[in-house]
């Protein structure tokens, strides 16, 4: 049998630009490169060593590109089209979908479901991608029991909004239990295409809480650090805020509902000073607080990734940031869209 191929200009190039495709079909470079190893006279046994194939696979593609050329390289049978879901088959996989598995495990997988009901895999993502169902994606709600909810919400979002004239008003609240964590490992910095890198170990040096009061008008930030987190600390910032203000101006202190924050020492606190006004914000309700706003950029910023010598370094550090932001500080741009929807729904 004859191996050598006679090839034009025109179908030799076409084949070397289909052999060295970098997007093409793997399969129609392999073809490809066949036909064009026949134009240069190889042997059979060197075409299947060059390009791993087998005899077979040379005699196929030498006699489909004799009978039809160029056009006879391409795939007759490119596989299976899929199979539209009817509406039966949908409703079937979700169904199963909504129940949970009983081989124990929490949720299911395409392939797991697919077995589980005797189709395929892909049919069973095309459903959940076509109706918008994630079962390996897990969000987490935190509902607040507090029955008297709207009123307490309605009167903290009315002193952001629409403050008592001549006013302040503050959101506080502590940030407690930060480490002060040191590296035993060398800190490898930043640099093209590679990201900081700290070590995994690391040394613990003791931890504080963070005090602080955001001026929700202003955005200036009053901080204190402390070794513990009492009422009695409390009360002592209470008082370190009201010597910030004129001696008569009313104070609106905004705070979440922390038995520090309730004691009978607040409560003296609260009839000594007169003018200061204590909000609870509802059970289970922070997000209310923006002063925790603050408390994830000071996170972001300083302690997730700060390296701390002690204790002492790591007030230091906390209040530098602080006097830093008080230079430019940002209020709460702090918006309602549909006053005509209940608070909470």
């Amino acid at each position: 049998m004859k191996n050598t191929i006679t090839l034009t200009k025109r179908e030799r190039m076409a084949l070397r630009r289909r052999m060295r495709s970098r997007t093409g079909r793997a399969e129609d470079a392999r073809r490809a490169r066949v036909i064009l190893l026949l134009a240069e006279g190889r042997t059979w046994d060197v075409i299947c060593e060059h390009v791993g194939c087998s005899r077979g696979f040379v005699a196929i593609w030498r006699q489909r590109f004799a009978d039809a050329r160029l056009a006879g390289l391409y795939s007759r049978h490119r596989g299976q089209l899929p199979r539209p879901s009817t509406p039966k088959t949908e409703a079937r996989i979700l169904e199963a979908t909504r129940r949970r598995p009983t081989d124990g495990t929490t949720h299911w997988s395409t392939r797991k479901l697919a077995d589980k009901l005797g189709v395929s895999h892909m049919r069973v993502a095309r459903v959940w991608t076509k109706h918008g169902l994630k079962p390996h994606r897990l969000d987490r709600y935190l509902a607040s029991n507090d029955p008297n909810f709207e009123r307490k919400a309605a009167d903290i979002i009315g002193l952001y909004l629409n403050p008592p004239q001549h006013a302040a008003v503050f959101c506080v609240d502590e940030k407690t239990a930060i480490q002060a964590l040191d590296r035993k490992d060398p800190v490898l910095p930043l640099s093209p295409g590679r990201a900081e890198r700290h070590g995994f170990e690391y040394c613990r040096h003791g931890t504080l809480s963070l005090y602080a009061a955001f001026n929700t008008q202003t955005g200036e930030v009053l901080g204190k650090t402390a070794e513990r987190h009492t009422s009695e600390q409390f009360v002592a910032f209470l008082t370190d805020l009201v010597v910030t203000q004129p001696a008569d101006r009313e104070i609106h202190v905004i705070a979440d509902n922390l038995s520090a924050h309730k004691t009978q020492r607040v409560t003296e606190f609260l009839q000594t000073y007169r003018h200061v006004h204590l909000h609870f914000t509802p059970t289970y309700s922070s997000w209310l607080n923006q002063v925790e706003l603050w408390f994830a950029k000071i996170e972001r910023e300083v302690i997730a990734r700060g390296i701390f010598t002690s204790v002492k370094d790591l007030a230091r550090k906390l209040m530098r940031y602080i006097r830093q932001y008080n230079k430019a500080p940002k209020a709460v741009k702090w918006k309602y869209y549909d006053p005509t929807r209940r608070i909470g729904s």
